[in-house]
């Protein structure tokens, strides 16, 4: 929005020596001294935490206003009111008074001064930091498969994601999307879009929060989350701008209280699934998939024409439904995006991996119930259209199409009488050479590798309920295993990988022959 209010409240300069040291996105809150969510005032310099930690920026902002009732109005409009505000994180600028985000500027500038200011003083602040790592690294003896070892040590380029109330379900998917190759590199070699018109054109967007819905683009929110997260400018991103986008075109995510990640990731596909199909920055889906080299063969329509979405995450199944009467066959090919397991009953006590009671629950053993011929019960009676009535009848399920990235879903949560419990069952699953060819329609016409998949992520959940808990995420990258909790990222081993209890796994086709471990 135009604020009216920035002459009156931007008055600091734009290389102010009240600045606190060191870089912007690790100041800390003057009253709490929290280093979450800084915000400094354009008005006296000094930080503050936001609303989602402890509140002391807008309390700053109360504060200041609580002199100014005595006076006259006309003396309110010459004194400097402290009412806008910038994130220290993601250069938002912020306005009390008209309670929203800024996109306009001072006659001199003021505020794009200070924010360029800040963006220096992290990045002098990173390289300094980089380099004293690398110094260290130099020295050590420790190479970099000790360093993995350590899960305590931090990793260097890596980004974490800040929570803003109850968001890890949203951050542990966006950083397991982020590790997906060539998923993350569609969005991030899109064209930037811009959002404004009139004297705002031609600068860049920091928040697009009162554009109105029409202009509100969750391509661009995530295209420009993923391109912050490898980056290695700062430690931590704050997801905010891509969370509002999420609130306005997903209102079962609005609010701070916790969600689940399956659902929401669902959602997120779907929405940007749907949005590419519109066009994106005046170029044609048709166009965009072509530009990155997405053949039709790997196209799976969802609702309509293909987008990168369905031709990496698109499969196909073929839904056999035989009556028990008369023996009648029904067969259906479903697209699916992600394919949802339950843990098999008898599995459901052994709660550890070392845990001796028993045999330990694997993939193979969620990936076989879902494909195993099954006897529908009362409840679900199929509509038999020889014999005209609802019988008895089975059902199974075949693949007739892998995906480029295969989602696997382990059913965690289920009602039991007012409840939703949750079953904490680990489940044993391969880092490398997960064979999906035993549930394919037509094994024989798939290649000998094709059917092969390595794991790229793996969502956890901690905790008992769906409501409650925490979610983390692992994931691969550059050959090195990383844990992502929240706004902290640290380097990990495959055995610790391993030892997850895993709720949502992500697995990548092998593309080129690499040894013959399989499940």
């Amino acid at each position: 929005m135009e604020c009216p209010h920035l002459s009156s409240s931007v008055c600091i300069a734009p290389d102010s020596a009240k600045f606190p040291n060191g870089s912007p996105s690790s100041w800390c809150c003057s009253v709490c001294r929290s280093n979450k969510s800084p915000w400094v005032c354009l008005t006296c310099s000094s930080v503050h935490c936001g609303r989602y930690v402890n509140g002391h920026a807008k309390k700053h902002y109360e504060d200041a206003q609580i002199p100014l009732t005595n006076h006259k109005k006309s003396e309110k409009h010459d004194k400097p009111q402290h009412t806008v505000c910038m994130d220290c994180s993601s250069y938002s600028t912020y306005c009390y008074r008209c309670d929203d985000f800024v996109v306009n500027d001072t006659k001199l500038g003021l505020v794009q001064k200070v924010r360029e200011h800040l963006q220096n003083l992290e990045n002098s602040a990173f390289t300094a930091d980089r380099h004293r790592k690398r110094k260290f690294l130099e020295n050590s003896s420790l190479n970099s498969k000790l360093l993995k070892v350590n899960g305590s040590t931090t990793a260097i380029c890596a980004t974490g994601l800040r929570n803003l109330g109850n968001t890890c379900f949203m951050n542990a998917i966006l950083q397991s999307l982020s590790n997906i190759e060539q998923f993350c590199c569609y969005f991030k070699e899109l064209p930037a879009v811009e959002l404004r018109n009139g004297k705002t054109a031609g600068r860049r967007t920091y928040h697009t929060r009162s554009q109105g819905d029409s202009s509100v683009s969750l391509v661009e929110e995530f295209r420009k989350t993923l391109c912050a997260l490898w980056q290695g400018s700062q430690t931590a991103f704050s997801p905010e701008s891509l969370f509002y986008v999420v609130w306005k075109i997903m209102p079962n995510f609005r609010g701070y209280q916790q969600q689940d990640a399956h659902e929401f990731m669902r959602y997120l596909l779907d929405h940007l699934h749907l949005e590419l199909q519109g066009g994106f920055n005046g170029v044609s889906r048709s166009a965009i998939l072509q530009e990155n080299s997405l053949s039709a063969s790997n196209k799976c329509c969802i609702n309509g024409a293909s987008t990168v979405v369905t031709a990496i995450f698109g499969g196909v199944l073929q839904n056999e439904v035989n009556c028990l009467i008369c023996g009648t066959e029904s067969r259906k090919f479903d697209p699916f995006l992600d394919l949802s397991l339950d843990i098999p009953s008898q599995f459901r006590s052994k709660r550890s991996k070392n845990q001796e009671n028993g045999p330990v629950c694997s993939l193979r053993d969620c990936l076989r119930s879902f494909t195993d011929l099954e006897e529908l019960d009362e409840t679900e009676l199929y509509m038999c259209h020889k014999c005209k009535k609802k019988q008895k009848s089975t059902k199974k399920f075949w693949i007739q199409k892998l995906p480029k990235v295969l989602c696997l879903h382990l059913k965690r949560f289920h009602w039991t009488a007012y409840l939703r419990n949750k079953v904490d069952t680990y489940v044993e699953f391969p880092l490398r050479g997960l064979d999906m060819k035993c549930y394919l329609l037509e094994p024989e016409n798939s290649g000998p590798e094709s059917c092969l998949y390595d794991l790229a992520a793996v969502v956890v959940h901690h905790g008992s309920g769906v409501g409650s808990g925490h979610y983390t995420a692992y994931a691969g990258h550059e050959g090195r295993w990383f844990h992502f909790n929240d706004s902290t990222v640290t380097l990990t081993d495959e055995d610790t990988v391993g030892k997850a209890k895993a709720y949502i796994l992500f697995y990548v086709e092998r593309q080129a022959k690499a040894g013959s471990d399989k499940l």
